[in-house]
């Protein structure tokens, strides 16, 4: 079973950053679209930011500026660099694996960004 591991989330004051990991398998890694969703109580999920294998980037408007995303190809890795973290920014984050092409989809477990004082 394909497993994609989140780490990094916590309690943050406002103002605030962290950065979340995300580690894929190489073989899926390397095909897909890494992403970042976030679902906070209540709510539906949303999107947060993508990025591609060729290093294409898209975020969502609420967290551009203040999110980055970016990718390590040779660590399988895809990172979201957070900076000044408001309370809306609260949630469970997803890691998200996606290739149209190669029919792949798949999700982490979710990692829990608190952002309160």
């Amino acid at each position: 079973q394909v497993q994609l591991v989140e780490s990094g989330g916590g309690l943050v004051q406002p103002g605030g950053s962290l950065r979340l990991s995300c580690a894929a398998p190489g073989n899926i890694f390397e095909l897909a679209t890494m992403g970042w969703h976030r679902q906070a109580p209540g709510k539906k999920r949303e999107l947060v930011a993508t990025i591609t294998n060729g290093g294409g980037i898209n975020y969502a408007d609420s967290v551009r500026g203040r999110f980055t995303i970016s990718r390590d190809n040779a660590k399988h890795t895809v990172y979201l660099q957070m900076n000044t973290l408001k309370p809306e920014d609260t949630a469970v984050y997803y890691c998200n694996a996606l290739s149209v092409t190669f029919r792949l989809d798949y999700w982490g477990k979710g990692t829990l960004v608190t952002v309160s004082s």
